[in-house]
C-alpha cells in the first residue's frame, strides 16, 4: 500500500516500545508518545489461532520496526502496527482545531448526499441533517449496505466519511479511489493518522486523536473502554493549510 509507505517514510524518530495494550475495542501502543487503532472483530478467528504471532515478545521491538505490522494480513497485527505510527507521528497542530468528526459532516452535509464507510454512534445526529445518508459496513445493520455496494454509492455522494479502520483492513485507498475530485472527503476516527500525507490522495479533513495523557489512555484500554470511555485523549482536526 503506497498510503502505508508514504506515512512510515515520515517517521525518522527510533524509540523503544515501552506498552502494547489491545483492549476489546481499542490497541494503544506507547513509544515516544501514545497511539492508538481501533481493534478489530472481523468474526473469523478460531479458539487457539495465534492471530498476533509474537504476543508476548513485542516489546523487544524498536517502534520503526513495530510500524511496519501494519502491512500485516492479521487484523489485530496491523491494529498494532497503525497505533504504533500513531505514536510516532509528529503532529502539526497549527493545522489543527478541535472539532469534532460528527460536527464537521453534519456541517459540510447539510442538504447533500453523505457517503459513510463505518458505522458511528453519531449516525442519528447525521441522517438528521443531510439530503441523503448511506452507511456502509461489513456488516449492515437494517437500512445501512453492504461494502460491495460502496463502488456504486461512495462515486454518488458529495460527502464522504471513511473511517481510520480502513488503514487497518487495507481497503483504504480503494475507498479514496472512489471519491468523486469534487466530494469533500474526511478521514475520521481513533485509529486515523494525523498526517498531511493524506491530502496527496485527495482527502480534506483529517479527525484523529492526539493522547496527552498516556497513563490514563493506557489504563482505559486495558479495561476494555470504547473509545467515548477513553480518557487523557483530545479529538483534532486537520484541514489543508488553504482550508485554515
Amino acid at each position: 500500500m503506497k498510503i502505508l509507505d508514504d506515512l512510515l517514510s515520515t517517521l525518522h524518530q527510533e524509540s523503544p516500545v515501552i506498552g502494547v495494550c489491545q483492549g476489546f475495542f481499542q490497541t494503544a501502543v506507547l513509544t515516544i508518545s501514545c497511539g492508538l487503532a481501533s481493534t478489530p472483530h472481523d468474526g473469523t478467528y478460531r479458539h487457539g489461532d495465534a492471530i498476533v504471532q509474537e504476543a508476548g515478545t513485542l516489546l523487544q521491538k524498536k517502534a520503526l520496526e513495530l510500524a511496519q505490522m501494519a502491512y500485516s494480513p492479521s487484523p489485530l497485527e496491523a491494529a498494532i502496527g497503525m497505533a504504533t505510527i500513531n505514536s510516532l507521528l509528529d503532529v502539526d497542530e497549527r493545522y489543527c482545531v478541535e472539532l469534532n468528526a460528527a460536527d464537521l459532516l453534519t456541517e459540510k452535509g447539510s442538504g447533500r448526499n453523505v457517503a459513510l464507510i463505518g458505522h458511528f454512534p453519531f449516525v442519528p445526529q447525521l441522517r438528521r441533517a443531510v439530503r441523503e445518508l448511506w452507511v456502509i459496513e461489513k456488516h449492515p445493520q437494517k437500512g445501512e449496505f453492504t461494502e460491495e455496494q460502496a463502488e456504486n454509492l461512495v462515486p454518488q455522494a458529495d460527502v464522504v466519511g471513511i473511517t481510520g479502520t480502513a488503514f487497518t483492513n487495507h481497503t483504504i485507498e480503494d475507498l479514496l479511489s472512489l471519491c468523486q475530485p469534487q466530494s469533500y472527503v474526511v478521514v475520521l476516527g481513533g485509529s486515523t493518522p494525523l498526517s498531511p500525507i493524506l491530502f496527496d490522495y485527495g482527502v480534506d479533513a483529517i479527525s484523529g486523536t492526539k493522547v496527552i495523557d498516556p497513563e490514563a489512555t493506557l489504563h482505559c484500554v486495558s479495561q476494555g473502554a470504547t473509545f467515548r470511555q477513553i480518557r487523557g485523549i483530545r479529538l483534532l482536526t486537520m484541514k489543508q493549510q488553504k482550508q485554515c
